[in-house]
């Protein structure tokens, strides 16, 4: 049977986000890890603009964005409820923090952790913009274990590889400091077995590599 192709990069949070997606709905792929510096071609003739990740279907059909790998995933196969779509309420405030990551936090967090290439501010204003954010998380996890529930659902493992990325910035900064619950939030989730293995190490791939690493069936 033909797998469908993920071209990854390990360290990329949306990568991570797509990986873990494919994971938790226990789909199996073909991992193609990449080299920033050296994209394969077949990577770029898939989806020209060049990032990752990007899921290439068994039919061709190309996903090139980690939300909407996720959500393919889920809806092939979402075994622990991720999707929450018998509960409408849920499904919308999953959708905004996740709208809410993607387009107010991960421009600050990208200022703060790359602070030398933004000198218009300060990298302590940055982590300060992007901390109005971790306090609406705070205040989230204040109410239940997790973002908008006991258990984990999708905004959970959409938004981890962010915060993550954050509290990884400076860790004389601890983020335990200012944000208590999202701290050992982070902690719980990025020690769980999904985690560790999303963020498992493969080879960069190449085309004349016979061996297919499989993401999936945990």
């Amino acid at each position: 049977m033909t797998l469908a192709v993920l071209y990854t990069f390990r360290r990329c949070p949306y990568a991570i986000r797509a990986r873990l997606g494919l994971l938790l709905a226990k789909c199996n792929v073909e991992v193609r890890e990449i080299a920033l510096k050296a994209k394969p071609p077949q990577m770029l003739a898939a989806s020209p603009k060049g990032t990752v990740p990007v899921l290439v279907l068994a039919n061709g059909e190309v996903i090139a964005e980690s939300l909407e790998i996720m959500r393919w995933a889920l809806t092939q196969a979402d075994p622990l409820d991720l999707l929450c779509q018998q509960n409408p309420a849920i499904e919308d405030k999953m959708a905004q923090l996740i709208t809410q990551n993607d387009q107010q936090f991960k421009p600050w967090l990208d200022r703060y952790k790359y602070a030398d290439r933004y000198p218009e501010q300060t990298q302590a204003y940055y982590y300060q913009q992007a901390s109005h954010f971790l306090l609406q998380l705070e205040t989230c996890l204040g109410q239940h274990p997790f973002l908008v529930a006991d258990t984990p659902r999708l905004a959970d493992y959409a938004i981890i590889p962010f915060v993550r990325q954050f509290a990884a910035v400076d860790l004389k900064c601890a983020l335990s400091d200012d944000f208590p619950r999202v701290a050992a939030w982070l902690n719980r989730l990025i020690s769980s077995e999904i985690f560790i293995r999303a963020m498992e190490k493969y080879v960069i791939w190449d085309a004349s590599h016979s061996p297919i690493c499989l993401l999936g069936d945990v």
